[in-house]
């Protein structure tokens, strides 16, 4: 095996670790999303932690990003809140989720 074959499979298992993260630390954060929803709902308990896997599913189910804000959405709408908000909390979560993936929790 040739130095460039040594590097190019290091980098291939960089890359597919990379995405084991992102892919981690994304449903981390919309399971954290969901619990956070549940508590603006007063869900509590096994409900609250029913309702953030239906949020994690959703991302799954429907299509990613955009179908985890819009059912999120739909359900805060009495809350008045915004798809703007649930984004920017989607972002802080983002980071914790990273964060926790990393620590292995």
């Amino acid at each position: 095996m040739t130095t460039f074959d040594k590097r190019e499979e290091a980098f291939e298992k960089k890359f597919a670790l990379d995405e084991e993260l992102k892919f981690k630390a994304e449903a981390r954060r919309n399971r954290l999303l969901g619990l956070w929803a549940a508590g603006k709902l007063g869900i509590t308990g096994e409900a609250a932690t029913t309702y953030a896997r239906e949020v994690v599913a959703a991302a799954f189910a429907e299509g990613g990003d955009k179908a985890v804000v819009a059912r999120v959405a739909d359900d805060l709408v009495a809350e008045a809140i915004t798809e703007d908000e649930i984004l920017a909390r989607m972002t802080e979560l983002m980071m914790q989720a990273i964060a926790e993936v990393k620590a292995g929790k």
